[in-house]
């Protein structure tokens, strides 16, 4: 079992009130699996990537990693956790303007001190098929090359697990579905795959879906091919396509910056 989430909770004290982001919830991922996690605004899921990612703590529950309790480590085990074993690609891209791509892909390598950077590096573009372009910077690209930077980026480690969090959510249909591909090759060779999305064409193209309302787990769901089909004539997300499939109620189970694990990260996360 690669992840292992019991009774995980997530409360912020938000002036006089109190909001539970996440509210409970357990959930297992075998290792090399594709699942996405859905829901509107407010649902709880990028709380709870940030959480599954080791960004944030979580206010009680226990979540294993490898059978590691991540829960109960140090800042400085978080992050070496983060560096080594996952990878993070999000919607705005999040790398750094003025750096070349093979420099944005080799961070993580930096900050955990390894060594032959630059061929590590280039061999993640070539994965992406951007090795062309190693030398121009962010500002040079299209959203779909800086979105390949962010891939590479991610995966230069070889991590266990890849959240990926509206990784299409800035680019047009056809170079989604690109980075999609991507996604799907990385699959293929046995990358667990985790990712979070308001969109159902896009989350149809998991092997599992985990629909989340109000911070817990309304659905969790293999996607057959008659799931997909609704899902994907069904664009954005909304409950009347896993209410139609018969599907609901299923098993409960700001600022960017370059974070100490070397992984560029999106603001302080909230209750989205």
């Amino acid at each position: 079992m690669l992840i292992q989430v019991r009774d995980l909770s997530k409360v912020y004290q938000m002036g006089a009130e109190v909001v539970r982001a996440l509210d409970g919830v357990s959930l297992d991922v075998d290792a090399g699996e594709f699942l996405s996690i859905t829901g509107a605004s407010g649902s709880g899921k990028s709380t709870f990537m940030h959480l599954l990612g080791c960004l944030d703590k979580p206010t009680s529950g226990t979540y294993h990693l490898n059978d590691r309790d991540v829960t109960q480590m140090s800042d400085k085990e978080l992050a070496r956790i983060r560096n080594r074993e996952i990878g993070f690609v999000f919607q705005t891209f999040n790398l750094i303007n003025r750096t070349p791509a093979i420099d944005n892909v080799a961070v993580p390598l930096v900050y955990g001190r390894e060594t032959f950077t630059n061929k590590k590096a280039m061999d993640a573009l070539e994965r992406v098929q951007l090795g062309k372009r190693a030398k121009h910077k962010p500002s040079e690209m299209s959203g779909g090359e800086r979105q390949r930077v962010a891939i590479a980026r991610a995966i230069v480690n070889n991590p266990k697990v890849i959240f990926a969090d509206e990784p299409t959510g800035n680019l047009d249909t056809r170079t989604g579905e690109q980075i999609m591909g991507i996604f799907h090759d990385l699959h293929k060779e046995g990358t667990t795959i985790i990712l979070v999305t308001h969109e159902m064409s896009v989350a149809a193209q998991a092997k599992r879906l985990i629909r989340m309302v109000d911070g817990v787990v309304d659905t969790d769901t293999p996607i057959t091919p008659s799931l997909r089909n609704e899902m994907l004539h069904s664009g954005m997300f909304g409950a009347s396509v896993l209410t139609d499939s018969g599907v609901s109620g299923g098993t409960e189970s700001g600022v960017s910056g370059v974070t100490d694990s070397g992984s560029t990260v999106a603001a302080e996360p909230g209750v989205s």
